[in-house]
């Protein structure tokens, strides 16, 4: 009962939690009960949030809202919601004045009393983790999903029991103050990628690199060895270390050749699955099942691995075909907010696709990605904020003439419409934006759904 005794140790102590979004929710609830002197603090006024503040203030809780929400921060413990960064001037004076600064998750790896596996990278966090869950659940393990993707899961902590697993996908906001790495460590791939949030680069590889920093030599760490700065962290590792590769064999890890997974154990190889028995489109989701079957080495056999493989149909948003019309397919990539994202969107199919791209920018140049839309793209839609500076990427591309055709709409729904009009039997229309949804959406969920329901209404 490890919560209920962190709750204990907070009692006569003044708590501030930041957000009062679904992740901290439960936390909330959980401090008010327990009789906490709780305050919420967010950005968004009472009219935004609803009922929610209402049914907090019946309960006694302090509330501030509103530009001002961080204004003489008065606590001694604060739980960070991961949007705000640490070195935000209010936190850092906070913890000058000797506030502890956590979080829903770094608390949740204090008290967790079952084994722990946590994702991160910049592209595909979220089906590596879920594939990771599929596998445990086919060898009947209890399994929590959290972190980025579930439930919140701390407050569900003194429930799980010591045989459970917890796989959770942690982004660099959540990784940059953890002081507890999981058991298991995984990175898919690290480029540039947050820089509208991160102060550079090198910020945002640190904070990655906190998944595995903490470990003890009894921990394992996953690692692509494709990747220039994942493969460079296996010499900091302090426990075993397993790679896997697209493009050459490991001696321990996963690896594809000749369209075969391999599981390579200290130089011992065997075939796990064919790449063509996996039913998600794309050689990166081969390196995404190649990162999953590395994590669960000793947890997972054979037959659940071709199960899975065959049978897993992916996740929400994520090259989710959404419907047929007029004889052509459509694809939702609504995840894909970075320009790499896209790159291996594209990279999915064996044809030109007509692509629709374009939202908010996350400081991240688009010139890699202009060069594969010259390669890979038809007809190119693009709408958002973004507008011009990928349309410059793919015309400044050497060797770009007229192809792909580039049309540019001011509306969502009239991009996806376009789209359709250029289609024909056989086209692919993949919506893979390369930026964020926050021009126009609240996340990339609603901006996919969107999309999906656009074309609900074409079919």
């Amino acid at each position: 009962m490890k919560f209920q005794k962190y709750l204990s140790s907070l009692k006569g102590k003044r708590v501030a939690v930041i957000g009062a979004g679904i992740s901290n929710t439960p936390l909330i609830d959980a401090l008010l009960a327990a009789g906490i002197d709780t305050t919420i603090c967010d950005r968004q006024t009472h009219d935004k949030i609803g009922d929610a503040i209402n049914r907090f203030s019946g309960l006694a809780a302090q509330i501030k809202l509103g530009d001002d929400y961080l204004e003489d921060l008065e606590a001694d413990v604060i739980f960070r919601t991961p949007g705000l960064m640490p070195w935000s001037d209010e936190l850092r004076e906070a913890a000058f004045r000797g506030a502890v600064l956590t979080s829903e998750m770094e608390v949740f790896f204090d008290v967790c009393p079952c084994k722990t596996i946590a994702v991160t990278g910049s592209d595909g966090k979220t089906t590596t983790t879920s594939i990771i869950a599929e596998l445990l659940r086919k060898e009947g393990r209890n399994v929590h999903i959290g972190g980025n993707i579930g439930a919140p899961l701390l407050c569900k902590a003194d429930g799980m029991h010591p045989d459970d697993i917890a796989v959770v996908e942690l982004s660099s906001f959540q990784l940059i103050t953890m002081k507890k790495s999981p058991d298991v460590a995984v990175v898919t791939n690290i480029s540039p990628n947050h820089l509208d949030v991160h102060r550079d680069v090198d910020e945002y590889v640190e904070a990655k690199r906190n998944i595995y920093t903490h470990q003890s030599s009894a921990g394992r760490a996953v690692f692509n060895h494709d990747n220039e700065v994942t493969c460079s962290f296996a010499g900091t590792a302090a426990g075993e270390v397993l790679f896997f590769s697209r493009r050459e064999k490991v001696r321990d890890g996963a690896y594809l050749d000749c369209g075969q997974i391999y599981e390579s154990i200290n130089g011992h190889n065997e075939i796990i699955v064919s790449a063509s028995d996996i039913l998600l489109p794309g050689v990166h989701n081969a390196e995404n099942y190649m990162a999953a079957f590395s994590a669960v080495r000793g947890l997972a056999g054979r037959a659940s691995m071709l199960e899975t493989a065959r049978t897993f149909c992916g996740v929400p948003h994520r090259i989710e075909l959404v419907g047929e019309f007029r004889g052509a397919r459509y694809y939702n990539d609504s995840i894909a907010s970075s320009p790499s994202r896209t790159i291996a969107g594209l990279r999915a199919f064996d044809q030109k696709v007509i692509l629709i791209a374009g939202g908010k920018d996350k400081g991240v140049g688009f010139d890699e990605l202009g060069a594969e839309i010259v390669r890979r793209v038809r007809t190119l839609v693009l709408t958002g904020l973004t507008v011009e500076k990928i349309r410059n990427a793919v015309v400044n591309t050497p060797g770009f003439t007229d192809m792909p055709e580039i049309i540019t709409c001011d509306d969502f729904k009239d991009a996806v419409l376009t789209a359709a009009r250029t289609a024909g039997n056989g086209d692919i229309v993949l919506l893979s934006p390369a930026c964020t949804s926050f021009d126009r959406f609240r996340n990339f969920e609603e901006r996919g759904n969107t999309f999906k329901e656009i074309v609900r209404e074409l079919t």
